[in-house]
């Protein structure tokens, strides 16, 4: 596997600017431009996004045959199809703008071992196929793809497991290992997502016990860091100085969050102190601090900063510049998820920066919770939706000029 993405070749005294609508969007017809322009618009009614769900969950319930009308639009936007094999449209046109894919198996649910074990054997599928394809730098699995977050949860919290359940652990910790062997026999490094706060302790742990294993030459496993979470700063530092006092390498994914409403609520329900910021503004000041540990550290950490924030590609530019490291050093990689931020995407790529996206694919019922989410977070972001709307704007008319 290549140690940069299809976009380190590009010069690097290229200027940088997100605004740059002709690079961003340069991959797309007028055709899906204007689809993408109708599809933004929809997404930015909240009333669309909060009855959208359970309508469609309605009519799926009914066998309406509403799986093209899905497909053609919102699962075209944001994922890449419903197999491997139909990725690789997506695959070839992010390359074409210097773009990595990472292949994101993106089925939710279930609980019986059956489903743990083929999805533990999907994932390792995308690792065989991102082997030795460039296009594809970075594989990715979801811990309660392959494990159950009941059982997760009961061991953040102490408690003291049967004797089933400690064969269950045992296998779940088995599936995990496994696809990491995959990574190392493939070299293509996997990121292990983040989850919620009470089951993330145990997740964290097996995260550094994998990465002591299997990063001792290279970064092949990655743990995400939730910079919502007030504490995840502070656990950040103290993994890459474990890192460096034990030697082997930290692979670290940054992410602003994903489950603030939930951990809000749950934390009230039960009256506990809530692990959320107390605003934006302190996750902002948290994440940008953590791309200084991760650069600072770089020696024995390799980051992946995933974020659809400018500032915090600005930040991380800035970083790079001022301590004279290379546009495609490899362990510094921006990341976005695909249908969302081509601003950024493909203007960090034009510069000769490490840019991948998420493609996430599976069959479109089962993907539908993912779907959901990237609509009702481009709702919710403040100004996501605007912006997405007004650079397709931006680019309609400059093709007309």
């Amino acid at each position: 596997m290549a140690t940069t993405s299809p976009g380190s070749s590009h010069p690097e005294n290229q200027s940088l600017s997100f605004e740059n609508t002709e690079i961003a969007f340069k991959g797309k017809s007028n055709k899906d431009l204007n689809k993408a322009y109708w599809l933004f618009k929809v997404i930015g009614s909240s009333v669309l996004t909060r009855v959208g769900p359970p309508l469609t969950n309605l009519a799926f319930k009914l066998g309406l045959p509403i799986d093209g009308a899905i497909k053609s639009t919102i699962f075209r936007q944001f994922c890449g199809g419903e197999s491997i094999g139909e990725c690789e449209a997506a695959i070839e046109q992010l390359a074409r703008g210097g773009v990595g894919t990472i292949l994101d198996y993106s089925v939710e649910g279930g609980d019986e071992e059956s489903t743990f074990l083929a999805t533990s054997q999907e994932i390792i599928r995308t690792i065989e196929r991102a082997k030795g394809d460039c296009r594809i730098p970075f594989s990715v699995f979801k811990p309660t793809g392959v494990g159950r977050a009941g059982l997760l949860a009961k061991l953040d919290a102490g408690g003291e497991l049967s004797h089933k359940e400690q064969a269950e652990y045992v296998k779940f910790k088995g599936r995990v290992d496994m696809i990491c062997q995959a990574a190392v026999a493939a070299d293509v490094p996997v990121m292990m997502d983040a989850e919620e706060s009470w089951i993330q302790d145990t997740i964290d742990k097996l995260s550094l016990e994998m990465m002591r294993r299997y990063n001792r030459e290279k970064a092949i496993v990655y743990n995400t860091y939730q910079l919502y979470r007030h504490d995840k700063l502070a656990s950040l530092k103290s993994d890459a100085a474990f890192a460096e006092s034990n030697g082997f390498m930290l692979g670290a994914k940054l992410v602003r969050g994903a489950y603030m409403e939930k951990e809000r609520e749950r934390a009230a329900e039960l009256g506990y102190a809530s692990p959320i910021q107390a605003d934006k503004a302190a996750t902002d000041r948290d994440y940008n601090a953590a791309l200084e540990v991760c650069i600072k550290n770089i020696k024995y950490t390799a980051l992946v900063a995933g974020t659809h924030n400018e500032n915090s590609c600005k930040a991380l530019v800035d970083l790079l510049s001022t301590n004279k490291i290379p546009h495609n050093h490899p362990h510094v990689f921006f990341s976005q998820l695909l249908g969302m931020s081509d601003n950024l995407s493909f203007n960090l790529a034009s510069a000769g920066y490490n840019v991948v996206k998420y493609v996430p694919y599976g069959p479109v019922k089962s993907v539908m919770p993912y779907l959901f989410r990237r609509a009702q977070e481009n709702t919710s972001i403040a100004g996501q939706t605007g912006r997405e709307l007004s650079l397709i704007i931006t680019e309609k008319r400059r093709r007309k000029a």
